[in-house]
């Protein structure tokens, strides 16, 4: 009998032992090994297992799976730098946010998800998530830049298929006040307007702050003067400017109508345009600073020179009067101060047609500014260029140029004749320009700035101790195949201190509509000027500019001005 029948058919007596050999001992050993390596596998399969809790848990920022982190996508993991303004205050920053995402695949009943997705978030439409949810995609957004209540109530639908995905989302913490400056992005995060668009790859990869020019303080002074005017006057709009006419910084820049950069998608048209950069307008009398300049700077008069205004000037079908005639010889300061079309004529006639571009060409006014915006106007000139043109250019008409233009172009004119590029940067040390007119030229332009605030039509521009000296301008709109007489430009430019400029200010008006307290004027002497003067002197002491004695004996020096008076000879201009 073998060992096996043995076994099988005695009684084992407790206490003892079976001794196993051969193949029953090796069929045991081969089942222990089994058993110990299957449950090595089971607890390599949860010690996995836990180890991705702990790091969706613990290690993880709670999100769902993220977008590819190479090449273009790159931006995406750090987000935009940052935008301040001059002194370091925030306009512009990134933040994070969740977007949401649906996989169709896993989605169950398309048409439920779609309506009970849409008593959440009210904006979405169901048609439109319906047919999102039922394509063959594996990846489709259904709304980008959630807030944390909205993506608390989404996943409380718990619905399967709907995914989180962190985005960066530009907020710009200032919202209107440099919505023109700043610009914005689109959902990418990509810059489409304003710095965000000029500086884009800059902002996309930088890690250091962009620090504008701006000063958010008296950004906030202009935009607010700026209103006033225009609702005062039942106006369009506007726009005015504030610059560093020592280093071409933009201290300030407003265009109004503006809109809420946060909120890009719901703003019109005529919000999204740029009157101070991009808009291109015929400035009227402003431009009579660049004529007089014109003409003292090329040696054809000087500021005891003078010309016959009593006639109007006829040529062709088109007559060429003065506004408010002195029907007299006048001095050229007083051209400037009575702001004479006709003497003005006859200064740029002077001077000639191809003098006249020559000093356009120098100050700038005849290619697009060099400031950092795609949103830039081309100048409109003349072509050809002919004598009637140079006739109308010299008191501000047959010519367009940006606001901008204007206001660099005198700030060119009153720091002692150097052409500085108009930066939206933050400058330091000295900044390197370009001698395009005497510095005499400069002097006299001073001195007939601060005369037309003095006793011309700039008064209502007066700051008291702050030296004010500019510039009004009131001119038709082009329109048609004429002018509409009703639809006006009215602007005013000033430079203070003007004994020692140290920055330009500008405000244009668009379309404003004469007043029962403006006599029912609409000019710029009435719309701009008070608004510069409110200007100067709310942001005067915010620059560092002191104010002076206006009567003090050197500034009476160096502003005086000899105006010939029927009683001989007067002084008129400190």
């Amino acid at each position: 009998m073998s060992d096996a029948h043995q076994i099988k058919g005695s009684r084992l007596r407790p206490g003892k032992s079976v001794r196993l050999d051969g193949a029953a001992k090796q069929a045991l050993e081969v089942g222990r090994n089994r058993l110990i390596l299957a449950g090595c596998l089971i607890t390599l399969a949860f010690a996995a297992v836990a180890g991705r809790v702990v790091e969706l848990s613990a290690l993880r920022d709670h999100n769902e799976p993220m977008l590819p982190t190479a090449g273009a996508d790159a931006a995406l993991q750090t987000g935009r730098a940052d935008i301040v303004d001059r002194n370091g205050l925030l306009v512009a920053t990134s933040l994070r946010t969740p977007s949401l995402y649906a996989d169709p695949s896993e989605v169950l009943d398309p048409a439920r998800a779609a309506r009970r997705l849409a008593t959440v978030l009210t904006d979405l439409a169901v048609p439109e998530v319906e047919a999102k949810l039922r394509t063959n995609r594996r990846f489709v957004w259904l709304k980008r830049s959630l807030t944390p209540h909205e993506q608390y109530r989404v996943n409380a639908l718990g619905i399967p298929g709907l995914h989180f995905m962190d985005e960066w989302k530009r907020i710009y913490p200032q919202s209107s006040l440099v919505a023109h400056v700043v610009g914005y992005t689109d959902v990418d995060d990509r810059g489409i307007a304003g710095v965000e668009r000029a500086f884009d790859d800059v902002l996309r990869h930088g890690r250091e702050p962009l620090r504008l020019s701006v000063d958010l303080r008296i950004q906030h002074i202009v935009r607010q003067e700026l209103a006033r005017q225009i609702g005062l006057f039942e106006a369009i709009g506007g726009t005015a400017i504030v610059l560093d006419v020592n280093t071409g910084e933009t201290v300030a820049m407003v265009s109004l109508p503006d809109f809420d950069p946060n909120l890009a998608g719901d703003m019109s048209a005529d919000q999204r345009f740029n009157r101070a950069t991009l808009g291109v307008y015929e400035m009227g009398s402003t431009f009579k600073i660049f004529n007089t300049a014109m003409a003292l700077d090329a040696g054809t008069v000087t500021l005891k020179d003078g010309y016959d205004a009593t006639k109007p000037i006829r040529i062709s079908r088109f007559t060429i009067n003065d506004f408010h005639g002195e029907h007299r010889w006048l001095s050229v300061p007083e051209i400037f101060k009575y702001s004479s079309n006709i003497g003005s004529v006859k200064m740029a006639m002077d001077v000639g047609t191809d003098g006249q571009k020559a000093f356009m060409g120098r100050l700038g006014m005849l290619q697009p500014m060099s400031l950092e915006l795609p949103e830039r106007g081309y100048p409109l000139v003349p072509s050809p260029w002919r004598p009637i043109n140079t006739m109308t250019i010299s008191f501000g008409h047959g010519m367009s140029v940006s606001p901008m233009h204007l206001a660099s172009g005198v700030a060119t004119v009153v720091n002692g004749g150097i052409k500085r590029p108009t930066t939206l940067l933050k400058t330091t040390g000295r900044v390197v320009g370009e001698e395009v007119l005497k510095p005499d030229t400069s002097l006299a332009m001073r001195k007939l700035m601060r005369l037309v605030v003095l006793d011309g039509t700039g008064r209502n521009a007066d700051a008291l101790g702050y030296m004010v000296g500019g510039k009004t301008g009131t001119a038709e709109k082009a329109g048609g195949r004429g002018y509409a007489r009703k639809s006006l430009l009215s602007s005013f430019v000033a430079a203070f201190p003007v004994h020692d400029p140290k920055y330009v200010v500008l405000v244009m008006v668009d379309e404003p509509k004469g007043q029962k307290f403006s006599q029912g004027y609409a000019t710029g002497g009435w719309v701009a000027a008070p608004a510069v003067k409110r200007i100067v002197e709310r942001a005067a002491p915010l620059l560092g500019v002191a104010p002076v004695n206006m009567n003090a004996p050197e500034i009476r020096r160096d502003l005086l001005v000899d105006l010939p008076d029927t009683g001989g000879k007067r002084l008129a201009s400190f």
